[in-house]
């Protein structure tokens, strides 16, 4: 009698270590990397087409702001550029003149060189008539460079007015709201005809091709985990069953912190414990949140070798 108790307690000593053996060496949740969408400008949201579950691409325009007050603003800086151009100065009219004086102080200067050839002129008058269309020159000149000055100062009021349109177009640019990455919407924040302003959330995108599987390990247990190791990731199956999956640890944490209250590790006696992420490829049964368990593959959960 004593030897069949004793041979029962063996059994079920056996037993229990056989499933601590096959148990998981890590459980945790499964987590994706989660984008908020936000406006870029202040304004009454036009439409917003996104909904919850819905695949987007990347680039995908998804919403407009309204973009009247800019426009409008635009047309006004354009309108101001064509009054610049009529400021500017032509010198051409009064060159005009001066050209025609010249022309008759040389024509005036030619007839006293003839006439001083048959000293019927002084030299005093031929001096004075080059003298004055030297003056001429000089105004013309003058001219000139006075309205290339004040044209240059016109025109350079262009810039100020040019650079300004380009920060509308920039502004009016960030109004159509563009999908930033492929994914799924996990939730849809705004609706349209909200006013929205700069940095208000408009929805939250995922990609849910690939899950993380967000994990915590003893320090017993750190030294069997190295980043790109591959893993078994696995979750139940309806029925109770498990799945496994093929997971690959991508990250793994350098600093030890208390051991999360919904997480239990196969140490429930350790306090503090390492987190770490396996990433699964997701075939749709994935889920964020979901949880899961983590074994190392060709090795026991404490203490094991590679």
């Amino acid at each position: 009698m004593k030897a069949g108790f004793l041979f029962f307690g063996l059994t079920l000593l056996l037993v229990s270590c056989q499933q601590e053996e096959n148990g998981a060496d890590a459980y945790g949740n499964f987590e994706a990397t989660e984008t908020i969408v936000s406006a870029e400008a202040n304004g009454k949201l036009l439409f917003l087409n996104v909904e919850e579950g819905r695949p987007l691409k990347a680039g995908e325009l998804v919403a407009l702001v309204d973009t009247t007050l800019l426009h409008l603003q635009k047309q006004q800086l354009r309108a101001t550029l064509g009054t610049i151009g009529k400021k500017t100065q032509d010198p051409n009219p009064q060159i005009a003149v001066l050209e025609g004086q010249k022309a008759n102080l040389i024509r005036e200067r030619d007839r006293v060189k003839a006439l001083l050839a048959d000293k019927a002129a002084t030299p005093k008058q031929l001096d004075d008539l080059n003298g004055q269309i030297e003056v001429v020159d000089r105004q013309i000149a003058a001219a000139r460079k006075q309205a290339g000055t004040a044209n240059t100062g016109i025109l350079g009021e262009k810039d100020p007015v040019l650079a300004q349109i380009q920060v509308l177009e920039e502004q009016i640019r960030r109004c159509y709201v563009r999908n930033p990455v492929s994914g799924t919407v996990l939730t849809k924040i705004a609706e349209p005809s909200e006013v929205v302003g700069f940095g208000s959330p408009l929805y939250k995108i995922a990609s849910l091709d690939t899950l993380e599987l967000r994990a915590y390990v003893s320090g017993g247990q750190l030294a069997n985990l190295k980043i790109g190791q591959s893993v078994t990731v696995q979750i139940d199956e309806k029925g109770g069953g498990v799945r496994s999956l093929p997971g690959q640890v991508s990250w793994i944490s350098s600093k030890a912190e208390f051991t999360p209250k919904t997480i239990q590790t196969k140490e429930e006696r350790v306090n503090l414990v390492y987190a770490f992420k396996v990433r699964a490829a997701n075939d749709g049964e994935l889920k964020i949140g979901m949880p899961g368990e983590v074994v190392f593959s060709g090795q026991s959960a404490v203490g094991g070798n590679e």
